[in-house]
Protein backbone atom coordinates (compact mmCIF):
# COMPACT_ATOMS: atom_id res chain seq x y z
CA UNK A 1 0.00 0.00 0.00
CA UNK A 2 2.70 2.76 0.54
CA UNK A 3 4.34 2.31 -2.64
CA UNK A 4 0.75 3.10 -4.32
CA UNK A 5 0.99 6.05 -2.03
CA UNK A 6 4.09 6.67 -3.06
CA UNK A 7 3.55 6.70 -6.97
CA UNK A 8 0.78 8.97 -6.65
CA UNK A 9 2.76 11.59 -4.90
CA UNK A 10 5.22 11.07 -7.75
CA UNK A 11 2.07 11.01 -10.64
CA UNK A 12 0.67 14.27 -8.86
CA UNK A 13 3.59 16.29 -8.62
CA UNK A 14 4.73 15.82 -11.90
CA UNK A 15 1.02 16.85 -12.80
CA UNK A 16 1.14 19.59 -10.78
CA UNK A 17 4.52 20.86 -12.15
CA UNK A 18 3.08 20.31 -16.04
CA UNK A 19 0.20 22.45 -14.66
CA UNK A 20 2.40 25.02 -13.51
CA UNK A 21 4.21 25.32 -16.76
CA UNK A 22 1.39 25.70 -18.32
CA UNK A 23 0.19 28.93 -16.48
CA UNK A 24 4.03 30.41 -16.92
CA UNK A 25 3.98 29.80 -20.57
CA UNK A 26 1.10 32.12 -20.47
CA UNK A 27 2.16 35.13 -18.90
CA UNK A 28 5.25 34.84 -20.91
CA UNK A 29 3.12 34.73 -24.01
CA UNK A 30 1.27 37.72 -22.47
CA UNK A 31 4.71 39.07 -21.95
CA UNK A 32 6.84 38.20 -25.14
CA UNK A 33 3.42 39.04 -27.26
CA UNK A 34 3.83 35.73 -28.97
CA UNK A 35 1.98 32.68 -29.07
CA UNK A 36 5.32 29.90 -29.36
CA UNK A 37 5.90 29.43 -25.45
CA UNK A 38 2.31 28.38 -24.92
CA UNK A 39 1.91 26.20 -27.85
CA UNK A 40 5.08 24.75 -26.62
CA UNK A 41 3.93 23.98 -23.29
CA UNK A 42 0.74 22.53 -24.60
CA UNK A 43 2.47 20.25 -27.18
CA UNK A 44 4.02 18.80 -23.96
CA UNK A 45 1.14 18.72 -21.98
CA UNK A 46 -0.94 16.96 -24.75
CA UNK A 47 2.34 14.54 -25.69
CA UNK A 48 2.09 13.48 -21.77
CA UNK A 49 -2.02 13.12 -21.95
CA UNK A 50 -1.97 11.10 -24.88
CA UNK A 51 1.00 8.62 -23.63
CA UNK A 52 -0.88 8.41 -20.18
CA UNK A 53 -4.35 7.28 -21.94
CA UNK A 54 -2.75 5.00 -24.48
CA UNK A 55 0.21 3.13 -22.71
CA UNK A 56 -2.15 0.40 -20.66
CA UNK A 57 -0.07 -0.02 -17.59
CA UNK A 58 0.13 3.94 -16.92
CA UNK A 59 -3.91 3.90 -17.63
CA UNK A 60 -4.34 1.39 -15.13
CA UNK A 61 -2.16 3.05 -12.48
CA UNK A 62 -3.82 6.38 -13.40
CA UNK A 63 -6.82 5.02 -12.59
CA UNK A 64 -6.62 3.88 -8.91
CA UNK A 65 -8.20 5.54 -5.96
CA UNK A 66 -4.87 6.92 -4.69
CA UNK A 67 -4.00 9.26 -7.59
CA UNK A 68 -7.11 10.11 -8.30
CA UNK A 69 -7.01 11.33 -4.70
CA UNK A 70 -3.96 13.09 -4.79
CA UNK A 71 -4.53 14.52 -7.88
CA UNK A 72 -7.29 16.48 -6.23
CA UNK A 73 -5.39 17.65 -3.46
CA UNK A 74 -2.94 18.78 -5.65
CA UNK A 75 -5.51 20.94 -7.68
CA UNK A 76 -6.75 22.51 -4.49
CA UNK A 77 -3.40 23.89 -3.84
CA UNK A 78 -2.44 25.07 -7.14
CA UNK A 79 -5.89 26.06 -8.30
CA UNK A 80 -8.28 26.60 -5.89
CA UNK A 81 -7.10 28.24 -3.28
CA UNK A 82 -4.45 30.44 -5.64
CA UNK A 83 -7.50 31.91 -7.44
CA UNK A 84 -9.26 32.61 -4.62
CA UNK A 85 -6.09 34.60 -3.16
CA UNK A 86 -5.16 35.93 -6.55
CA UNK A 87 -9.10 37.71 -6.32
CA UNK A 88 -8.69 39.22 -2.66
CA UNK A 89 -4.87 40.18 -3.31
CA UNK A 90 -6.15 41.29 -6.52
CA UNK A 91 -8.86 43.63 -5.17
CA UNK A 92 -6.89 45.00 -2.28
CA UNK A 93 -4.06 46.05 -4.56
CA UNK A 94 -6.26 47.79 -7.08
CA UNK A 95 -7.88 49.55 -4.18
CA UNK A 96 -4.76 50.74 -2.19
CA UNK A 97 -2.44 51.12 -4.72
CA UNK A 98 -2.97 51.03 -8.57
CA UNK A 99 -4.88 49.24 -10.97
CA UNK A 100 -3.84 45.84 -12.43
CA UNK A 101 -3.49 44.73 -15.85
CA UNK A 102 -4.19 41.72 -17.33
CA UNK A 103 -0.51 40.59 -17.50
CA UNK A 104 0.24 42.01 -13.39
CA UNK A 105 -3.03 39.58 -12.56
CA UNK A 106 -1.74 36.08 -13.91
CA UNK A 107 1.23 36.86 -12.92
CA UNK A 108 -0.23 37.06 -9.14
CA UNK A 109 -2.19 33.74 -9.82
CA UNK A 110 1.14 31.88 -11.14
CA UNK A 111 3.30 33.33 -8.11
CA UNK A 112 0.70 32.09 -5.81
CA UNK A 113 -0.13 28.59 -8.03
CA UNK A 114 3.67 27.92 -7.98
CA UNK A 115 4.03 28.64 -4.16
CA UNK A 116 1.06 26.17 -3.76
CA UNK A 117 3.08 23.70 -5.53
CA UNK A 118 5.91 24.17 -3.57
CA UNK A 119 3.91 23.59 -0.37
CA UNK A 120 2.20 20.58 -2.04
CA UNK A 121 5.81 19.25 -2.76
CA UNK A 122 7.08 19.90 1.11
CA UNK A 123 3.96 18.45 2.47
CA UNK A 124 4.39 15.32 0.77
CA UNK A 125 8.21 15.68 1.25
CA UNK A 126 7.44 15.78 4.93
CA UNK A 127 4.80 13.12 4.87
CA UNK A 128 7.11 10.84 3.38
CA UNK A 129 10.12 11.55 5.67
CA UNK A 130 7.45 11.06 8.68
CA UNK A 131 6.70 7.47 7.56
CA UNK A 132 10.27 6.51 6.37
CA UNK A 133 11.21 7.27 10.37
CA UNK A 134 8.06 5.49 12.00
CA UNK A 135 8.64 2.49 9.98
CA UNK A 136 12.08 2.35 10.80
CA UNK A 137 11.42 1.88 14.70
Amino acid sequence: MPRVRHYADIVAVLAGLMWIVVFWSISISARLDSIEPTLAALLALGAMILVSFVHRPFRVHLSRHHVRKRRTEMWMHILALPMALALVLGVILETLITPLNGQQKMLLFNVLATAGWVVYVMTLLIKFLHHQLKRRR
